[in-house]
């Protein structure tokens, strides 16, 4: 169970916003889509194997009555590992092995100026429950130009950690959104999306002896995103800037690029890079122990204290890179295929605008996709 993933209604508003190509299709789409992929994702970090993922999902969309669409997704993610190096005497699942079902749906109405969409999602896993809400409303401008969107979320999970460290915890989020898609030439095109989200609830981590999170949390995050065509080399370029902060204290930078290029015969490659900066948590500790009680407790740790505290590497300070290529191809009319392959690499030293947590050895990590659509 990660307890520091993003909440399932947040992820659903975002979702919503994110758009490849970011013009939000005013009109209903004439033809279904249905796509099958298959994820298989790694961790590592010097001489140690760490996380394996195996994530086969589908989704399909339908139109409905010229009006209406239909959206749903279900994923399976089978998931083993190992904890990080340096955290392993913190967490007491230094293996694990789970199962994780997720799914949603989407109903949208396309209107004269507009959308209305509303969603549905889930989340299970062993020792981790995940039920959400969502609405979300666009509005076009008389030109069609611009479209503003606004959104709201929310979600309801249940924790029961298999060590019985607490038994039916819950947690409760809610999320806003709003954005706006502005198409300032035929080759350019721009969005601007700030979300916030509120919860509280049970934050820390069952499995790491010493780790006191607060029981509520606020987190805002602007994305601002451009894409520009060149009409000449028949290619795309993706631009994005995403800031982050919240209440723990952590606040991040992702700066983000995509080259699509078009080639013959439907053929698409797309080579991208992503770079990654985070401040710590203000109650993160390094993997620095207590002299006299030795690992996992930090340096003046006090039994019974109410001191926020965690070594999880997630909420340290650090920095990460990127490296990924996509190769796509158009088959014909109803069928394409796309394999996408990225290289990340994450260290304290390569934090910017600061200084990042010293001790944590480099984490590494893989990820494979293979992905087939139909459209009917």
């Amino acid at each position: 169970m990660d307890n520091t993933k993003q909440p399932v209604g947040q992820a659903l508003l975002a979702a919503a916003m994110l758009l490849p190509g970011l013009a939000h299709a005013e009109a209903p789409p004439e033809r279904g889509a249905i796509s099958v992929k298959y994820l298989y994702y790694k961790e590592d970090q010097p001489d140690l194997d760490r996380v394996q993922v195996h994530a086969p999902s589908v989704s399909v969309m339908a139109p409905v009555a010229g009006e209406w669409t239909i959206a749903a997704s279900a994923t399976m993610d089978d998931v083993s590992g190992a904890s990080p190096r340096f955290h392993t005497a913190v967490s007491g699942a230094s293996r694990m092995d789970d199962l994780r079902k997720a799914g949603d749906v989407t109903v949208t109405r396309y209107l004269p100026h507009g959308t209305v969409s509303v969603g549905t999602a889930f989340s299970t896993e062993h020792d981790y429950r995940s039920r959400a809400l969502s609405l979300q409303a666009t509005f076009d401008s008389d030109d069609k130009n611009t479209t503003w969107a606004l959104g709201l979320g929310g979600s309801d999970d249940t924790i029961n950690p298999v060590n019985h460290a607490v038994v039916n915890e819950g947690r409760q989020t809610v999320s806003v959104l709003a954005g706006v898609t502005r198409v300032f030439t035929p080759i350019d095109i721009g969005q601007l999306t700030y979300t916030h989200s509120s919860g509280h609830g049970y934050y820390s981590d069952p499995y790491k002896l010493v780790d006191n999170r607060p029981r509520q949390r606020d987190q805002d995050t602007l994305l601002a995103q451009w894409n520009h065509r060149f009409v000449d080399a028949d290619a795309t370029s993706r631009l994005s800037y995403r800031y982050y902060r919240d209440s723990f204290g952590i606040s991040a930078h992702t700066l983000s690029g995509e080259w699509v290029q078009s080639l013959v015969n439907g053929w698409t490659l797309t080579p991208a890079l992503r770079l990654y900066s985070q401040r710590a948590a203000d109650f993160y500790f390094d993997p620095v122990y207590d002299a006299k009680l030795g690992a996992p407790f930090p340096p003046g740790y006090v039994f019974g204290g109410s001191a926020f505290t965690s070594a999880d590497q997630r909420l340290s300070g650090f920095g990460a890179v990127t490296v990924g290529l996509k190769v796509a191809k158009q088959i014909d009319q109803d069928w394409s295929v796309d394999l996408k392959l990225e290289r990340y690499e994450q260290r304290g030293s390569w934090r910017v605008f600061g200084t990042g947590s010293p001790g944590l050895q480099p984490m590494r990590a893989t990820s494979l996709q293979v992905g087939f659509t139909r459209l009917w």
